[in-house]
């Protein structure tokens, strides 16, 4: 396969389209009549919803973008990734499928696009809520309401700068690690709150809140869309220790071993 190398601006000039095959992809959730909850290799849930999400948004793509890779989170648990160019598409077609199960709206649809081992675009799409955030890196980042199987009103969205009372952090529902609470305590960090799912991207992208470390394994289509759209609001993402984080690791099964979100970007490294 030959795998091209995708320009910040042709990912731009796509968007448009991948807004729209994901909306439409969150009509797959409404079709799936109850949850037939089954256990993967690795003991994670997953349900008919998930896999026909995933259904719909590889179909898309494989005609929007017919010669690139694509790493989504079903289909690699059943077989190989495809060999992986400069550019290639991340998704997770349904994030946060517990809080899905346990009847909560913090669940997501996300999909990245990453190029030179980066994220550059990300779309993240929450159907319980009707709402979907989007950006790409250098072009800045949009909250839009989703309406039906398209979208509504767009709004310019942007982090924040560190302030100096109130900084919010956001941790995991789902996935609490014991590092967590030691470096919010080493933070002037005025409230903690508990969310599932990529969301916790998305409100420190559009500014309402400040941090989100993780420091526990995740999968690389967990977190790429949600970090694209942190960089491209004007945040940023990290290692914990300040260094990037690398995209495209085939060779530890896509695992990402922990990270920290920033709304205010001159914070990474600081604790």
């Amino acid at each position: 396969m030959n795998c091209p190398d995708l320009r910040p601006d042709q990912i731009a000039a796509l968007i448009p389209d991948l807004t729209r095959l994901v909306a439409r992809a969150c009509g797959a959730i409404r079709g799936c009549s109850g949850l037939s909850v089954r256990s993967k290799a690795d003991g994670s849930p997953v349900t008919d919803a998930d896999e026909a999400v995933e259904a719909v948004i590889l179909d898309g793509l494989a005609k929007l973008l017919p010669e690139l890779p694509v790493v989504a989170e079903e289909r690699v648990a059943s077989q190989a990734p495809p060999p992986l160019g400069g550019t290639f598409v991340l998704v997770d077609p349904l994030d946060g499928t517990k809080e899905f199960i346990a009847g909560r709206d913090e669940y997501t649809v996300n999909l990245g696009i990453v190029s030179n081992s980066a994220p550059v675009a990300g779309i993240i799409a929450a159907p319980a809520q009707r709402r979907l955030w989007r950006g790409v890196v250098g072009f800045g980042a949009e909250r839009l309401a989703l309406a039906g199987g398209d979208f509504g009103a767009v709004e310019n969205i942007h982090t924040r700068a560190w302030p100096s009372a109130g900084a919010v952090a956001l941790v995991s529902r789902s996935h609490r690690d014991p590092a967590t609470q030691p470096l919010l305590s080493r933070l002037p960090v005025a409230a903690t709150e508990s969310c599932g799912s990529s969301l916790k991207f998305c409100r420190v992208a559009e500014g309402s809140a400040d941090v989100y470390p993780r420091f526990g394994s995740t999968s690389e289509w967990d977190i790429a869309a949600g970090h694209a759209l942190v960089v491209a609001a004007g945040g940023a993402v990290a290692a914990p220790d300040g260094r990037p984080l690398a995209y495209g690791r085939s060779e530890t099964n896509f695992r990402v071993p922990g990270f920290i979100a920033w709304g205010d970007p001159s914070k990474v490294g600081s604790v």
